[in-house]
């Protein structure tokens, strides 16, 4: 009897996560053994149930979609991530496959297509921008695209694949309210100057120029969650400018 791919699927939105489900369970030779709805709960899923392959949202509470794949081969290792988006990039499909993901797809992507992508992950080949490819196949790709992008192997250690920590993305959800940095120190119970630290780490992290380009350049890729930011009195009646201009 053929030993069925154990599927864990990682998504904050329950409907998106039951839709994944049934399509997958559809499959004899599937099985979801699982369901997290955020990163630290995606890991801890994935110690207890061994899956094989690993379905999970880049846009996701705690740890991103890109953190969970890196972090995937050290907590682990028998797991193969696949990458599923709201927002299809080029340049994140590059470092979703440099942190360890076997294949990245936007969440549009055709039912059978996902299906035959989790049997080519389970055989450990990867799946990128339509392209089945196996070990030898990818190392010219990804040099080819870090010489598209520009990325300097080892530049930035390991955040050039997972470009900002939960602090600073919890700092972009509040700049994206029009909060000032004062106003994100008491929002958050730490100093004025420790939010300048951080926004100074984040223009740099994402080679940007100023706060505003920086919640843009986040908001799209989906390291930053609109709809977990608590709206404020001045949010709800439209009185907060769009981006503050605090440094």
């Amino acid at each position: 009897m053929q030993q069925k791919i154990t599927i864990l699927i990682v998504d904050d939105h329950p409907l998106f996560r039951q839709g994944l489900r049934e399509v997958l369970s559809a499959e004899p030779d599937l099985v979801v053994v699982g369901e997290a709805a955020d990163g630290e709960e995606a890991l801890r899923a994935a110690r207890e149930l061994s899956p094989r392959v690993v379905l999970v949202d880049v846009n996701i509470p705690t740890l991103n979609g890109l953190q969970v794949a890196r972090r995937l081969r050290q907590d682990a290792p028998g797991a193969r991530a696949v990458i599923l988006t709201g927002y299809d990039d080029d340049e994140q499909m590059f470092h979703a496959i440099k942190a360890g993901a076997h294949g990245y797809f936007p969440k549009d992507v055709e039912p059978h297509k996902l299906v035959e992508a989790v049997r080519e992950v389970n055989v450990g080949r990867y799946i990128v921008s339509g392209l089945v490819m196996d070990d030898a196949q990818l190392a010219p790709w990804l040099y080819k695209q870090s010489e598209r992008f520009g990325i300097v192997e080892g530049e930035l250690g390991d955040e050039a694949f997972v470009p900002l920590s939960p602090r600073e993305m919890e700092i972009l959800q509040h700049i994206t309210r029009g909060l000032s940095n004062k106003e994100i120190a008491h929002q958050l119970g730490i100093s004025h100057q420790t939010v300048k630290n951080h926004m100074t780490s984040i223009l740099r992290k994402l080679n940007v120029e100023d706060r505003t380009q920086a919640a843009v350049y986040a908001l799209r890729r989906g390291w930053v969650r609109l709809q977990d930011t608590q709206i404020g009195q001045g949010d709800r009646l439209g009185l907060r400018p769009p981006l503050s201009k605090d440094p």
